[in-house]
């Protein structure tokens, strides 16, 4: 879906219209949580989540996270739900059988760095990481998930954006109320420039800042470009181009994980190749394309960039310890166990 646009807009019309459904949807998260009982996993699960839906910066968030882990001598693997996939899982990624349409775009990309899962169940993704030879589990969204008892959860938050109208889906763009989340977050991710939000200031968290930056810049410095991309802020990859000094002949955006079809990729290439420009998309877009049309289409590819990378390394590698302690426990055993 595209974000509708009254998503970063002040209340109105369409807000009060949707208020009572946005109400509902906040009402069963609430019970969903009350009678969850959670398993606890044998080793550590870090999760990285955000509050709004669409393009925050948390998949690239995991992908540095995964590095990190894995240079410090971690055993990470990552588990992912595999939006827009067609397999339900548990199904260990390989990156020559599977593609975007059989595992999500974001899953192809993870596996690059680390061994990934996809499982709708994300506590049977859990189970399989550990039988694996897991050391550690990366919890790629899920925050809202409460089958899982997470060790270390990670607010992601664009900081220009931040939560948007402040509403609970469809009214807004926020998954649960801003307070509610807050509330079971170890640490927030703030990426851009910008102070957090003031929620997020009366909490005390830990902010880790960080900053979403082009791989190679110079690569597209006043190049002619056509640039084309399907995920939750195609605005904010446009800016990207135009910030390493790429001259936008046209930008089309498209909605998030959008499936493109052979005759959209014909238009976009011809009205490339007629302008003399170069043909640019996210790297997330490229693995959705058809291997045959991936030729002569570049990528974009953005990294985070820490503002203070030790401080990052010491809070998550202090929560991938040692777990000999711990005991693998379903929601009904949870609260004797801890006793």
């Amino acid at each position: 879906m595209r974000a509708p646009e009254f998503w970063d807009a002040p209340p109105g019309l369409a807000v009060g219209l949707l208020a009572p459904v946005a109400a509902a949807w906040d009402a069963a998260a609430r019970l969903r949580r009350a009678v969850a009982r959670p398993y606890r996993a044998l080793l550590p699960v870090v999760c990285v989540g955000n509050l709004v839906a669409g393009g925050s910066g948390k998949t690239p968030v995991v992908l540095s996270l995964a590095r990190i882990a894995v240079t410090a001598g971690v055993a990470v693997q990552v588990v992912t739900r595999g939006y827009g996939g067609r397999l339900a899982g548990p199904v260990r990624v390989d990156p020559v059988e599977h593609d975007a349409a059989a595992v999500g775009d974001e899953a192809v990309l993870l596996t690059e760095v680390a061994p990934c899962w996809v499982c709708r169940d994300r506590v049977a993704g859990i189970r399989a990481a550990a039988a694996a030879g897991a050391g550690a589990v990366l919890l790629d969204d899920g925050f809202q998930n409460p089958s899982i008892d997470k060790d270390l959860s990670l607010l992601v938050i664009d900081a220009e954006y931040g939560f948007g109208n402040g509403r609970v889906m469809p009214a807004g763009p926020l998954r649960e109320p801003v307070a509610a989340g807050l509330r079971r977050a170890g640490a927030i991710v703030l990426i851009g420039d910008g102070d957090p939000p003031p929620a997020v200031r009366a909490t005390g968290l830990p902010v880790l800042r960080a900053r979403l930056e082009p791989a190679q810049a110079d690569s597209f410095n006043g190049a002619r470009v056509v640039a084309f991309a399907g995920i939750g802020r195609p605005a904010k990859f446009f800016a990207s181009l135009r910030a390493c000094g790429a001259e936008l002949l046209s930008a089309h955006p498209f909605p998030d994980h959008y499936r493109y079809a052979e005759g959209e990729l014909f238009r976009l290439r011809r009205e490339a190749e007629a302008a003399g420009a170069r043909l640019v998309t996210t790297a997330k877009d490229w693995a959705r394309l058809p291997p045959f049309w991936r030729r002569g289409i570049e990528v974009l590819a953005v990294e985070i960039r820490w503002q203070e990378p030790a401080t990052l390394a010491e809070l998550l590698l202090g929560v991938l310890r040692p777990v000999e302690d711990r005991q693998a426990v379903d929601g009904h055993d949870r609260s004797a166990a801890r006793a």
